[in-house]
């Protein structure tokens, strides 16, 4: 998809951007948890691979055909995108942020925004964004893997706003 023809892949529902991703691997772990979860990913370049790069496959499996993935030229192009929609937060995951995650009440119309491996983000996005959450972390840790913190946040925000996607269960699963 691109920003022009994109619209919320499931609307009232969290979605997820990537500030340009370092690494192919955590990509692709991450677009397989939001096509998994039904969510809407921004990949906002430039990313540090080509998104067609083999260790995104790997990392991503076949879900990558199943998630609804939308590239960005840079910041300036994210936001603009951004503030077009309308009641759209910006909750950025940082290790400088003041609320832990499971206090931060999330909005069906968020946005969560997750910075690259190597270097977070740069001040003028903490400056843009609306909110800034943290995951508590034992004292002398840097962080997480993006990935994991990824599955952490978003299963919260999932959980607050009730939105977690329902399937049936095979009836001999349920035996």
């Amino acid at each position: 998809m691109t920003p022009d023809t994109c619209s919320r892949f499931v609307r009232n529902m969290v979605a997820i951007a990537l500030f340009q991703p370092d690494i192919p691997q955590n990509c692709g772990a991450i677009l397989r948890l939001s096509a998994c979860l039904g969510l809407e990913t921004h990949i906002v370049g430039p990313a540090g691979f080509d998104l067609s790069d083999r260790a995104l496959r790997r990392a991503g499996l076949d879900y990558l055909e199943r998630a609804a993935m939308t590239e960005h030229t840079g910041w300036t192009a994210f936001e603009a995108w951004r503030t077009s929609q309308p009641g759209c937060r910006l909750v950025l995951a940082t290790t400088r942020g003041s609320v832990p995650y499971a206090d931060f009440a999330f909005a069906n119309d968020d946005i969560v925004l997750f910075g690259r491996e190597s270097a977070g983000v740069p001040e003028n996005v903490h400056q843009s964004v609306d909110a800034r959450v943290r995951i508590p972390m034992v004292t002398g840790l840097r962080s997480l893997n993006v990935a994991t913190s990824a599955a952490m946040i978003l299963g919260e925000a999932l959980r607050q706003t009730r939105t977690f996607p329902t399937a049936a269960r095979p009836t001999e699963a349920l035996s």
